[in-house]
């Protein structure tokens, strides 16, 4: 019984080590496809906050649910 703990352990170190390593090769490809999305993510930002470069900033002139 000890024998098959001692094993499982073994066993799960050596995963361990193995994704350890398969992650550390692959990750300056994944920080290169994540500095990608940023830059994407940055790219659109203007137009979300309704900074549109052919509209001009969104003033609050123009918000009809602020009733007040």
């Amino acid at each position: 019984m000890i024998t098959l703990i001692v094993a499982g352990l073994g066993l799960l170190a050596l995963v361990a080590i193995v994704v350890g390593i398969v992650e550390a090769a692959q990750a300056p490809t994944w920080r290169q496809i994540a500095a990608e999305r940023r830059a994407q993510w940055e790219a659109k930002q203007p137009q979300l906050h309704g900074l549109d470069q052919y509209a001009g900033p969104h003033t609050d002139d123009n918000e009809s649910w602020d009733d007040d």
